[in-house]
């Protein structure tokens, strides 16, 4: 993420000029293209898009926009129980843009989450959760604006197949460029397949996916999603990223669940698949999400200045100091998969050491240092990885850095070393991050008070989102026999 969140280019400029603000801009971008169906998205608790479409017909009239429409909450993740189903959908009409994907033309907005019955937004909407979160900045009066870049990174690959039965159990991944194909008999093999660790920025004709990229980046910036630049990742078999300059809170969080939506559908179109599973492939890098941020008061960035380490401020050091100190309990939103502790290990790139540098990306917190511009100046927490529901970990990261900020928390000095190269003694004084699922979970428990500042974060969300976790996924993964124990164990 190296360009200034202040530059805008021609063609997004253009399509922050045309894009809906009101029910009545909305009512007329329908009938200017000739729009035939609305499509409704709305995110569940763990992370992903939900949709239902209706007639653009519905949504030229009055009703919609003022009474919403209603769906059952009792169906949807981390949602309502039976007895109490009924929610309503309201629209936003500043997320509303022309679907990139359905064939039919579609115009595709989000929508907020409302019980029926109080008329008040719904705690657990995650973007409820992050819109509060953007809220509460300026009610600190610390700073009027956030602005956030997530890197996510992704796979592409050519077939995937996975199953779990009471006696078997087994996952099976392919990709032309995978390593392992160097031998197959693929009639024919024309090798250029990226060595383990060494599928970072290669040309074609290694590089496979180049046109896929470029067509995923192209529809991105159709719909307003400010893409920066694409290049193959460091793992083999088609580990990629597509970069999206900063926007505020809530906006970044659209635009990647728009991201992961573009890149799933495109990536199946040329006949593969997408996965944002942080780590798929054993002994290879996994998937990370690397999120740069920083606060801003009006025109000043408050992270920089020009006498201070790295450029930073005093209010950016105690951000990171609050990042350091919360960092377990973020990582329960930020890292919420089992599979997510299976990256955060030491050797592939992972941050799991708690400290901050500038450059050295052994360290939980980077400043990074492309440019000396006083705009350019955040902070890259790069523990959560693309498997999390960006609304909640933009909210946490945010919620942790100000109470870091409200409470003068030191992060101690920098460490500009390898980390991974320290001698035992100095290695004994850096903690690390959880690793587990469970250890995050257990994090979250123990330190959730700066969540709920401001009302941000409510008991129940934490609540659900810890039942939820524990229940539906550490249990069912941690009862179920694992392939490799039986290579282990079977002739003991």
């Amino acid at each position: 993420m190296t360009t200034l969140v202040t530059e805008k280019d021609r063609d997004e400029a253009f399509a922050e000029a045309t894009r809906p603000s009101t029910p009545d801009d909305v009512k007329r971008f329908i009938q200017k293209n000739k729009l035939q169906v609305i499509d409704f998205k709305f995110n569940d608790l763990p992370g992903l898009w939900q949709h239902f479409s209706i007639p653009a017909q519905e949504l030229l009239g009055d009703s919609v926009w003022k009474e919403g429409i209603g769906f059952d909450g009792s169906s949807i993740r981390g949602f309502q129980k039976i007895q109490e189903s009924d929610m309503i959908l309201m629209p936003d009409p500043s997320t509303a843009v022309i679907d990139p994907i359905c064939q039919a033309p579609t115009l595709s907005i989000i929508c907020n989450i409302y019980d029926p019955i109080t008329k008040e937004p719904y705690s657990r909407d995650p973007r409820y959760v992050a819109q509060k979160a953007e809220q509460y900045l300026k009610k600190t009066k610390i700073g009027t604006q956030s602005y956030w870049g997530p890197e996510a990174e992704f796979f592409i690959f050519d077939d995937i197949r996975f199953d779990q039965g009471e006696n078997f159990g087994y996952y099976y991944i392919d990709s032309v460029e995978g390593d392992w194909n160097t031998g197959r008999d693929e009639k024919p093999n024309l090798g250029y397949k990226p060595r383990y660790k060494e599928g970072y920025f290669p040309v074609p004709p290694h590089d496979t996916l180049q046109d896929i990229r470029s067509q995923i980046m192209l529809k991105l910036r159709s719909v307003g999603v400010p893409v920066e630049c694409h290049h193959h990742e460091v793992a083999t078999a088609g580990q990629c990223e597509i970069d999206i300059r900063y926007s505020p809170l809530v906006r970044m969080a659209d635009n990647l669940l728009m991201y992961k939506y573009v890149i799933k559908n495109i990536a199946r179109q040329f006949g593969k698949t997408a996965t944002f599973m942080p780590k798929p492939i054993f002994k290879d890098n996994g998937s990370g999400m690397h999120v740069h941020s920083s606060i801003w008061k009006d025109d000043t960035n408050l992270f920089y200045d020009p006498k201070g380490y790295a450029l930073t401020s005093e209010s950016c050091r105690y951000y990171i100091g609050g990042l350091l100190k919360h960092a377990a309990a973020i990582l329960a939103f930020g890292a919420p998969t089992t599979n997510s502790y299976k990256r955060l290990v030491p050797g592939y790139e992972a941050p799991v050491n708690l400290v901050y540098s500038a450059r050295n990306r052994s360290a939980a917190c980077r400043i990074p240092m492309y440019s000396d511009s006083p705009a350019s100046k955040r902070v890259e927490f790069r523990c959560p990885d693309p498997s999390c529901n960006p609304y909640l970990t933009f909210a946490a990261i945010l919620m942790a850095g100000l109470d870091g900020i409200k409470n003068k928390i030191d992060p101690g000095k920098a460490v500009d070393k390898n980390i991974y190269e320290l001698d035992a003694s100095e290695a004994a004084h850096i903690k690390q991050v959880p690793g587990s699922l469970e250890e995050a979970l257990a994090a979250l428990e123990a330190d959730q008070k700066f969540l709920l500042e401001g009302g941000v974060f409510t008991q129940d969300v934490i609540d659900v989102w810890i039942a939820y976790k524990r229940e539906v996924e550490i249990d069912s993964v941690r009862l179920r026999p694992h392939p490799y124990e039986f290579y282990l164990y079977f002739d003991i």
